[in-house]
């Protein structure tokens, strides 16, 4: 992702919802958006299902905050979270949050942080609810991180080609097909940096790699409905792709 300049981010980790082996890839996919500023877990630290952290969190520099559970039944957890996030929010040296939880109890948290100016980018499994998932900017599943892109060679790759591609159903097609006429001029070619904008604005969750392709152009020329042409910018270094429908 493009940025100007180095976003401040606090990450805030719902150590009940998420498993330790995906931190490390999350916070390389973090890195990406901009510089974690804070890093904070949340959790009741005396449950034994909760030590298998120890180690990732010495490793990734992660503050562990302590919250017991007050009632059976119910969650301290997120409400640490949600005071805590308020907090860095009012403190104003964040400009974006990353909340990483598969729990709808933070749909009114990040639609508040949005109504703040915030950026606010979710990371969850794929059983994370719909309306967590539109409150965000952007939400990643953890379990495309880390995936290859498909490529072609021997047969059992590119048998994982056909498979991967497969993924792109007849919605997903029309939904990029929408899309690229949203932003098409009078000859009906459209810039793919801004269509991969607007798909993301349109659907929080969409990512070329929940269907086998770490980047958007891949994805589109997979799809025979398409066509791309590559133009040179003043940079001759810089190519800009175009695509359009068929």
């Amino acid at each position: 992702m493009e940025r100007q300049q180095e976003l401040r981010l606090a990450v805030v980790i719902d150590a009940d919802n998420i498993p330790f082996a995906n931190v490390t890839p999350m916070l390389e996919e973090i890195a990406k958006y901009g510089l974690p500023t804070f890093k904070r877990i949340y959790g009741d630290w005396t449950k034994p299902n909760l030590s298998g952290w120890k180690n990732v969190l010495l490793e990734n520099a992660i503050t562990p905050v302590q919250q017991y559970g007050y009632t059976k039944g119910k969650n301290a957890t997120d409400s640490a979270m949600i005071i805590d996030a308020m907090d860095i929010l009012y403190s104003g040296k964040v400009d974006g949050f990353c909340i990483v939880s598969s729990d709808s109890d933070f749909t009114r948290l990040a639609t508040r942080l949005r109504e703040a100016g915030m950026l606010v980018i979710g990371l969850g499994e794929k059983k994370t609810p719909t309306p967590f998932i539109a409150s965000c900017n952007k939400f990643i599943y953890i379990e495309i991180l880390g995936a290859e892109e498909p490529e072609e060679g021997t047969s059992k790759k590119e048998t994982k080609k056909t498979d991967q591609t497969s993924k792109l159903d007849k919605k997903v097609i029309n939904f990029i097909k929408t899309s690229i006429n949203d932003l098409a001029d009078d000859t009906g070619w459209a810039f793919l940096g801004e269509i991969g904008s607007l798909l993301v604005k349109k659907q929080p969750n969409f990512d070329p790699r929940n269907y086998g392709f770490k980047k958007l152009a891949p994805l589109i020329q997979s799809i025979n409905q398409f066509e791309t042409d590559e133009r040179q910018t003043d940079n001759k270094n810089i190519k800009h792709v175009y695509v359009r429908i068929k």
